[in-house]
């Protein structure tokens, strides 16, 4: 029983810990935020998104939709679309400690949360292709301790990189370094961009 349990933890572990636009969104919110609580819905956002994203790949939903070129294309396209608009938000965003300055509303958050974790096309078929497989060798009760096991993994790692992040902002005072996590930021999901346009290239020709 306790080898499912591992093994799903393990493998999101692994998964979920590279430097991505999610990740770094994440962190970045948490930094921007006086309180951990501002960041509740890119945290609670990206952790429904990971969550969603692991039933389908462990139900073979997933599987099916990636296979269809015209999805791809159509999932490319919007995510193309957040993620340069993302891009340009953050490059101009300054910490909440500097004057006339705003958080990042809820609903911005949610939407550009919404954008990195279900129209990332990296992080899909990494969910589909490692834990839809690997969940594909277990059954019944083994299966299921499995599935919890990885999406325990994603909701501690998001709510972990929002108190880091605000650890961060908190001895940051003069807002220099969150300026330049910021910007940082948004070169990550530039490179994420490229990548997407890449493979948008590729399913053209």
């Amino acid at each position: 029983m306790l080898q499912p349990i591992i093994h799903g933890f393990l493998l999101a572990l692994g998964l979920i810990l590279p430097l991505g636009a999610q990740n770094v969104f994440v962190f970045n919110q948490g930094a921007n935020h006086k309180k951990v609580i501002g960041a509740l819905p890119v945290i609670i956002t990206a952790g429904l998104c990971d969550t969603f994203l692991i039933v389908l790949a462990i139900l073979g939903v997933s599987l099916i939709l990636m296979s269809l070129p015209i999805l791809q294309m159509v999932i490319y396209i919007i995510g193309l679309i957040f993620l340069i608009y993302m891009a340009w938000s953050l490059w101009n965003e300054k910490p909440n400690n500097l004057k006339n300055y705003d958080s990042m509303s809820a609903k911005k958050q949610i939407g550009f949360a919404l954008s990195v974790s279900l129209l990332n096309p990296h992080a899909i078929m990494d969910t589909i292709g490692v834990i839809g497989t690997s969940a594909s060798v277990y059954t019944g009760t083994d299966k299921l301790l499995f599935s919890i096991s990885t999406i325990v993994v994603s909701w501690l790692w998001f709510i972990l990189l929002a108190i880091l992040g605000k650890l961060l902002g908190s001895v940051d005072k003069t807002g220099k370094y969150i300026i330049l996590l910021n910007k940082f930021s948004s070169v990550i999901v530039i490179i994420v961009s490229l990548i997407i346009v890449k493979n948008i290239i590729d399913l053209i020709l």
